[in-house]
């Protein structure tokens, strides 16, 4: 459903500030999967306002999944290891250098409400939970666990410039990530990728076994993630002795990744920052939901999407991050989901 709820060109047309949008900012400074959840964001902009300039802020490290994205002019990389305090007054400066016609943003945390209260934009365009949204233009609401999609979110903050309520995330490989994944997709393969960075929202080991085992011979077997993900990688397929399966953690960068889950037969993840990017790119994806649930508005948006999870547990969801170990002791969740 890629404009779902569009409103008419004319009525884009008869709305003046539609044409005196010249310059954007697009905020986003969270995790990976947020990144990629807020590219909707960005298409609708650049369709909405098409003669404007969209700038997207996000935190060092995301910015190479922006990168090729014909919606974007400017990638902006916000790294606080510098000095949160001394990075954010650069970045105060530079944004007010812009002179914005218009900030949006997504993020729902303290040090981009500042930043974008203090943009000096003509509109400035965020979420009520923002500390500092109550500076902004306008301010919406950003219900968590009523089903509603974080995409749909997002996209309703410009529902007033006349957007879509729902469209797919998008990145876009280049020729040369391509290029880098094609001596692996000589045969038909899967993707696995069995990381997060909270280990509530991990499927466990054993049950990343059992789906290499199960995968065996139905072709090559692809584990992914980062450099701290090999040793991860590494001991699930020590324990799965499957001939067929490999390690790539580490060997490919975000947008490899992304050029390899579209020619896979299938990818397995969890509800982290690679079920984003299976999205992003349609590939076929089978989700595991272990502490969390998608009722949060973070599943798979992929035309072929599996979701397994445990059903009916009284302690699940437990958080809406995860944690670092199950609060119970037992792990229910991520130990009773079935795997075939």
């Amino acid at each position: 459903m890629p404009y779902e709820g569009a409103k008419s060109l004319n009525w884009q047309q008869s709305n003046p500030y539609i044409c005196k949008v010249k310059k954007i900012l697009l905020i986003q400074t969270a995790f990976l999967g947020d990144v990629i959840l807020a590219t909707p964001v960005a298409a609708e902009l650049k369709r909405i306002f098409p003669e404007a300039t969209i700038d997207f802020l996000v935190k060092k490290g995301n910015s190479a999944l922006l990168q090729n994205n014909p919606n974007l002019r400017y990638i902006i990389a916000f790294d606080k290891r510098k000095g949160k305090y001394r990075s954010m007054l650069h970045l105060i400066r530079q944004i007010r250098s812009e002179q914005y016609d218009l900030v949006v943003n997504l993020h729902r945390f303290g040090s981009s409400g500042l930043l974008t209260s203090q943009s000096k934009a003509k509109q400035k365009i965020g979420f009520k939970k923002n500390p500092f949204s109550f500076l902004y233009t306008q301010s919406f609401p950003h219900e968590i666990s009523n089903g509603t999609h974080e995409v749909n979110r997002n996209l309703s903050l410009l529902q007033s410039f006349g957007a879509v309520a729902f469209r797919r995330p998008e990145l876009f490989p280049s020729k040369a990530n391509y290029a880098t994944i094609l001596p692996y997709t000589s045969q038909p393969f899967y993707c696995i990728a069995p990381a997060s960075v909270w280990l509530t929202k991990q499927l466990p080991i054993t049950k990343w076994v059992e789906l290499l085992q199960q995968l065996a011979n139905s072709g090559n077997i692809y584990l992914v993630g980062g450099k701290e993900d090999s040793n991860l990688c590494a001991e699930i397929l020590e324990k799965a002795n499957v001939e067929s399966a490999h390690n790539l953690a580490g060997k490919l960068e975000l947008l490899d990744t992304a050029a390899l889950f579209s020619k896979a037969k299938r990818v397995f993840v969890n509800d982290s920052g690679p079920m984003h990017i299976a999205s992003a790119m349609n590939a076929p994806v089978t989700a595991f939901f272990c502490s969390t649930t998608p009722d949060f508005g973070f599943g798979p948006l992929s035309e072929d999407s599996e979701i397994r999870q445990v059903a009916n547990l009284p302690c699940r969801p437990c958080g809406l991050h995860g944690h670092k170990s199950c609060p119970k002791g037992h792990f229910n969740c991520g130990n009773h989901i079935q795997i075939g």
